[in-house]
C-alpha cells in the first residue's frame, strides 16, 4: 500500500523546484503526455487525504526522477529510503531538501486556508431558537457576513447582527476552520456581549451552515448561560430588505416563505420548513439548552458555605495554635532567633 504520498510528492517539488501543483502536473506531463498525474486529484494527494490508485503514476513518477527503481518502490518505500535515495542519486544536500519542502508544505497550507475562507465568503440568514423567555418557543433571526481576509493573516472574519426589540446587536470577530469543525468567536464591538459558534465542517458549495451557538442572555430579567442550534442559509444576492430584515420570526411564519422575501425561493418550501426545523429542535429535545438561575444558586448555596466554613474552621485553628493577642505575637516573633 502506498505510503506518505504527501510528503514524498513535496520533496519531488522541492526537487523540481515546482511551486504549485500545475507545475508539478507539467513536469509529469514532460515523461509522459497522457500522464494519470491529475491536478485536481493532486490537491488531496498533497494533503494526505489520498493517493494515486493508478500504478502508471508511480511509474511516471520513477521516470521523472530518474530513480533506478519501478514505479511500486516509490509508493511502498518510507520516507526517509526516498529522500535518501533522490539525494544519492542526484549528489543533494538532505537538509536542504527538507527545508524546500518544509517551505512547500507552509505554502501551500497558507493557500488553502484562502482558498477555505474564499469558498464560505458570502450573506446568510441565521435561524437559532431564541434564548429570551419573553421569546420562548420561537425563532430569531440573524445576519451573517463572511468576508475572506488575505494579507499576512489568511483566513476569514464574520459579523452577526440581530435586530432585536431592543436595537440592533453586532457581534464581529475570527473564523477558525479546522477538520473537525468550523469555529466561530464573535464579540460586541465596545460592549461586553460574546458568541461562541461550532459549525459541522464547511463543503462546497457552501449553501448552508449548521451548528451550536452559545452565549449569555440579552434580552431577560437576568443573563443565563445559554446553547441553540443554529443554521445559517447562504444567500444568493444582498437585497434591501436585509437592511430591516430580522428580529424574532413570528409563530405562524414559513421560513421558506421569509426566505422567498430575501430572494431565496425554493423549490419544495414544505419540505425545507420540515428540514429546518427538525435540525433546529432536533428529537426529544427543543433545541435549546439553558441554566436556569435557581438551579445555579442552589450551587452556590451548598458550594458557598461549605467554603466558608473551611476558612472559619482554618481560622479558629489558627487561634487555637497561637492564642496570644496580635500585638504580642507580632513582637515575640520579631524577637532573635535562639
Amino acid at each position: 500500500m502506498a505510503q506518505h504520498i504527501d510528503r514524498k510528492l513535496r520533496l519531488t517539488a522541492a526537487f523540481l523546484g515546482a511551486v504549485t501543483r500545475k507545475d508539478l502536473a507539467a513536469a509529469f506531463r514532460r515523461v509522459n503526455s497522457a500522464t494519470a498525474f491529475d491536478i485536481d486529484r493532486a490537491n488531496k494527494w498533497l494533503q494526505g487525504r489520498a493517493q494515486p490508485r493508478q500504478l502508471s503514476v508511480y511509474e511516471d513518477w520513477a521516470k521523472l526522477l530518474g530513480l533506478d527503481r519501478p514505479g511500486a518502490w516509490i509508493a511502498d518505500c518510507n520516507v526517509e529510503a526516498f529522500a535518501d535515495t533522490l539525494c544519492q542519486r542526484h549528489g543533494l544536500a538532505r537538509d536542504e531538501l527538507d527545508r524546500r519542502a518544509d517551505a512547500l508544505k507552509r505554502a501551500s497550507s497558507s493557500s488553502a486556508r484562502e482558498q477555505r475562507a474564499l469558498e464560505i465568503s458570502g450573506t446568510y440568514a441565521c435561524y437559532s431558537n431564541a434564548w429570551s423567555p419573553y421569546y420562548r418557543g420561537q425563532l430569531i433571526r440573524g445576519v451573517c457576513k463572511i468576508e475572506a481576509k488575505g494579507g499576512g493573516l489568511p483566513g476569514a472574519v464574520a459579523t452577526y447582527e440581530e435586530l432585536l426589540p431592543t436595537g440592533r446587536l453586532l457581534m464581529e470577530g475570527p473564523i477558525a476552520i479546522a477538520k473537525r469543525g468550523m469555529y466561530l468567536s464573535l464579540q460586541e464591538p465596545g460592549g461586553d456581549n460574546q458568541f461562541f459558534y461550532c459549525f459541522f465542517p464547511p463543503s462546497p458549495p457552501v449553501s448552508v451552515l449548521g451548528g451550536y451557538m452559545t452565549g449569555a442572555t440579552i434580552i431577560g430579567p437576568e443573563p443565563q448561560p445559554s446553547v441553540t442550534r443554529i443554521v445559517l442559509i447562504r444567500l444568493p444576492t444582498i437585497t434591501e430588505q436585509l437592511k430591516v430584515w430580522g428580529g424574532y420570526l413570528p409563530p405562524t411564519c414559513s421560513i421558506a416563505d421569509d426566505l422567498a422575501a430575501l430572494d431565496l425561493k425554493l423549490d419544495d418550501g414544505k419540505a425545507a420548513d420540515t428540514q429546518i426545523k427538525q435540525f433546529l429542535t432536533g428529537t426529544g429535545c427543543k433545541g435549546i439548552d439553558q441554566i436556569s438561575t435557581a438551579d445555579f444558586r442552589a450551587l452556590l448555596e451548598i458550594f458557598d458555605r461549605r467554603w466558608l466554613g473551611q476558612r472559619t474552621s482554618a481560622d479558629q485553628d489558627q487561634s487555637t495554635v497561637n492564642p496570644l493577642p496580635r500585638a504580642q505575637a507580632s513582637a515575640v516573633s520579631s524577637g532573635p532567633r535562639s
